[in-house]
């Protein structure tokens, strides 16, 4: 089994491939990922003050800016998915997620009073947004406004090291990058690659359930990791674009499967948002395998559409 792993986007990632079956040699291939990983920084980590996201949040101009293929593509994506979930998935809320404390610009987490929520919420949108494919170009008719990708840029880094992988004829795979993963054929025993999906359990690492993928992406979203506490009350880093303010409702964590991890990663940060009946109802929707798993006092209650149900490889 080769194994890559390093670090990017302010966590881990690890590519491992059975058999080792490659055609070239290993460092050059852990050198070509490493490139792959520091192109998308360069254009979509707000960590990063010369990404081009970072260049387009600091504009102040309401003229065309160019834009990469990989950068347009992220950016389509996230518009198609703010729209069929309701504007339950927003990346124009860059603003308002550094302003409680999860974004890159940031230094202390805080409770936000109603009055800036609802001045941050007035200058966002997609209404403020253009996207131009010919040639790529995005432009932002508030000046102002902050776009945050961190929903959705770890799963389109998978896959784009997916892409190069499958370019250079490699067979059986699996990439992860902080939680997102994307499979490809089978695993050193010639079985599907074996998943673990976390237990939303804060201040412990539990297997909840055991599935078995192959050929597909998975993304999982929650809030039991990223949050902080103020006067006893739970604030998590899952904003709802449309209160301003972290989401409050029993749905703790969303696992979902799609052929693109891009995709699976903003999808379930929006099933997330919009709680556990809508939530399970756009996955319906879209005909989308779906693992969501809820509060209940001090249980949890798991829900999960036909398509998930059949990954399943043991259930603890």
């Amino acid at each position: 089994m080769l194994v890559l792993s390093g670090l990017t986007m302010g966590t881990s990632y690890s590519v491992k491939i059975p058999n080792a079956k490659i055609p070239l040699p290993q460092a050059k291939l852990a050198e070509n990922i490493e490139h792959v990983l520091h192109t998308i920084n360069m254009q979509l980590s707000t960590y990063i003050e010369t990404s081009d996201i970072s260049r387009f949040n600091q504009s102040t101009t309401t003229n065309w800016f160019s834009i990469s293929v990989e950068f347009y593509t992220v950016i389509k994506e996230a518009l198609r998915i703010k729209q069929i979930s309701n504007d339950a998935f927003d990346i124009t809320i860059g603003n308002l997620i550094n302003l409680w404390g999860f974004g890159a610009n940031t230094q202390t987490q805080h409770v936000l009073d109603q009055a800036m929520i609802d001045a941050v919420l007035s200058a966002s949108g997609a209404k403020y947004i253009e996207l131009r494919a010919s040639p790529y170009a995005i432009k932002k008719n508030n000046p102002d406004l902050m776009l945050d990708l961190s929903a959705i840029a770890k799963g389109f880094a998978v896959d784009c090291i997916s892409d190069h992988l499958d370019k250079l004829g490699v067979k059986n795979y699996i990439i992860e990058i902080g939680g997102e993963i994307k499979t490809k054929g089978r695993n050193s025993e010639n079985q599907d690659w074996r998943i673990g999906i976390e237990s939303p359990i804060t201040h412990q690492r539990k297997i909840q359930m055991m599935i078995g993928l192959q050929d597909i992406g998975m993304a999982t979203s929650g809030d039991y990791r990223n949050y902080f506490t103020t006067n006893s009350v739970r604030y998590s880093h899952i904003i709802h674009p449309k209160t301003g303010k972290p989401v409050t409702h029993e749905l703790t964590s969303v696992t979902v499967l799609h052929p693109s991890t891009m995709t699976a990663d903003a999808m379930a940060t929006a099933i997330l948002v919009l709680g556990p009946e809508k939530g399970l109802a756009l996955a319906y929707q879209e005909n989308i395998a779906a693992l969501l798993i809820a509060r209940k006092g001090d249980d949890f209650m798991q829900t999960m559409t036909p398509q998930f149900k059949q990954v399943i490889l043991q259930n603890p």
